[in-house]
């Protein structure tokens, strides 16, 4: 089956909630149509996002836009139970059972207001998930249309290649930016080019605006550079050194600014030189690549 068309970004929705922006309804009803507006219409939910809140008032919200479902995509995760006064663990753990999974999927169907998932993720991998039971409750929320398509999120090449014997595996999200570029070093993103899985990319600005140290000094040197002469903003420079990666990742951005949503989509059109995207991993690096 051909894989789901995400959008060449993707809206993180993480931050939205109770755990950052604390958006209320209309504004993240505006927020989603900006989204849309900006040539972004997949948007990337977890079950655990605000503490088990936000798909819910991601979908109170969505449900007031005038958008059909079909203009949008739905990406959600499970697999992970976090303590919250909104659940009833004593701590944190993993959870893949069959009767899990499908009743995630199920919740995050209610709370987003929609029949199906466009995409669903393993959050975490699990050192006791059983991939035959994995396989059995991803088979039935297909043939149920309840998923459309099936990935995992942090997942080594070993994780993913055990669980792609059962259930094929599309998606996997990882870290990767310029400032934490270990998977294209580590055989992750050689693996995802292999087996045609498409990565996506959470925290794709790494540390490069949270940090001070001689790292981020050496990059903002070369991406204000490459900034000026493009015209855009650092982070689209960013962005285009990830998009210009042959795995064809889709960076998620968390940002909740209707300024940077608008501007996210410049990045596509931006084409770095080889030997521009070779300064900025080397200054990443600190010194001459090998």
């Amino acid at each position: 089956m051909t894989k789901v068309a995400l959008s060449p970004i993707i809206a993180g929705t993480m931050n939205w909630g109770i755990w950052d922006k604390k958006l209320t309804t209309s504004e993240m009803q505006n927020t989603i149509e900006v989204c849309l507006e900006s040539g972004i219409y997949s948007f990337d939910h977890a079950d655990i996002y605000g503490s088990y809140t936000t798909e819910n008032e991601f979908g109170k919200a969505f449900n007031n836009c005038k958008i059909e479902r079909n203009q949008v995509q739905f990406i959600s995760k499970c697999g992970i139970k976090s303590v919250s006064e909104n659940r009833n663990y004593a701590l944190k753990h993993y959870d893949y059972s069959k009767s899990h999974i499908i009743w995630s999927v199920e919740n995050s169907l209610k709370n987003l207001q929609t029949d199906y998932l466009d995409v669903l993720l393993l959050h975490r991998p699990s050192p006791l998930m059983q991939v035959d039971e994995i396989a059995e409750a991803i088979y039935q929320l297909k043939s149920e249309d309840k998923i459309l398509d099936f990935g995992v999120s942090n997942f080594t090449p070993s994780q993913t290649a055990l669980l792609n014997q059962k259930i094929p595996v599309d998606f996997n999200q990882i870290q990767f930016s310029a400032t934490h570029f270990e998977p294209m070093l580590d055989g992750n993103l050689d693996f995802m080019q292999q087996h045609d899985i498409c990565p996506m990319a959470w925290n794709p600005l790494g540390s490069f605006f949270k940090s001070t140290d001689e790292k981020s000094i050496r990059l903002k040197n070369i991406v204000a550079d490459l900034a000026s002469k493009y015209e855009v903003e650092m982070d689209i420079i960013l962005l285009s050194w990830i998009l210009k990666h042959p795995a064809k990742v889709i960076p998620v951005i968390g940002t909740a600014s209707i300024a940077r949503i608008k501007n996210l989509n410049k990045a596509t059109t931006i084409h770095l030189e080889t030997e521009e995207w070779f300064a900025i991993w080397t200054a990443s690096l600190g010194k001459n690549i090998p």
